[in-house]
């Protein structure tokens, strides 16, 4: 059973809207218009998008760094429902980032929950995750990188997979949500 003291999120990609803020960047400071959100089909955008490899780069530094000018977004209903479970239980984020102010920051100020209701680990790598979940006793974790949902499984953290145009694989063993909403009902809240 999904309980809110044994799920934790991934950031970008599950509660953050990362790729859309990626395609509003393109499109303000640097003109380019003729992608959409269903085109990004890869972690690795060089791959999916006719975008000049440094011009990715640049974005995605500012993305990093929070110097940029568009507003980075919350997927739809991630707010009110991790208020929910953050309500229940403080809440755990884990993410690959290699620097976490920029991050942390952004998540406390979508939430509003106590500072000490929310918790943000940044690792570096992907690789690093499973360990901090496993340390933390966290069973299951909700994640948008099919490769990562790969790793954490062998490390015995069942991942449940956010349905995104990069991740879609019909060989995947993974429980998947499309939406907010669909979290929610998995997780067992206590009545209020």
């Amino acid at each position: 059973m999904v309980t809110p003291e044994n799920i934790a999120f991934d950031i970008d990609g599950v509660f953050a809207n990362t790729m859309g803020l990626f395609l509003e960047i393109a499109r303000k400071d640097f003109g380019i218009n003729n992608h959409k959100y269903e085109d990004i089909t890869t972690y690795f955008l060089e791959d999916c998008l006719d975008i000049d490899p440094e011009i990715i780069r640049v974005i995605i530094n500012r993305i990093l760094e929070g110097e940029f000018e568009s507003e980075l977004k919350p997927i739809d209903g991630a707010v009110d429902v991790l208020s929910e479970i953050g309500q229940a239980h403080p809440l755990l984020f884990v993410t690959a980032r290699p620097q976490l102010s920029t991050v942390n920051e952004w998540v406390h100020r979508m939430l509003p929950l106590e500072p000490s209701d929310i918790e943000v680990i940044a690792t570096g790598t992907f690789e690093g995750k499973g360990d901090v979940l496993k340390a933390r006793g966290i069973q299951y974790f909700v994640e948008d990188s099919l490769e990562v949902c790969h790793m954490l499984s062998e490390q015995a953290v069942s991942p449940i997979l956010f349905r995104q145009p990069w991740n879609r694989s019909p060989d995947h063993p993974f429980r998947e949500v499309g939406s907010w909403a669909e979290i929610r009902a998995l997780v067992d809240l206590p009545a209020s």
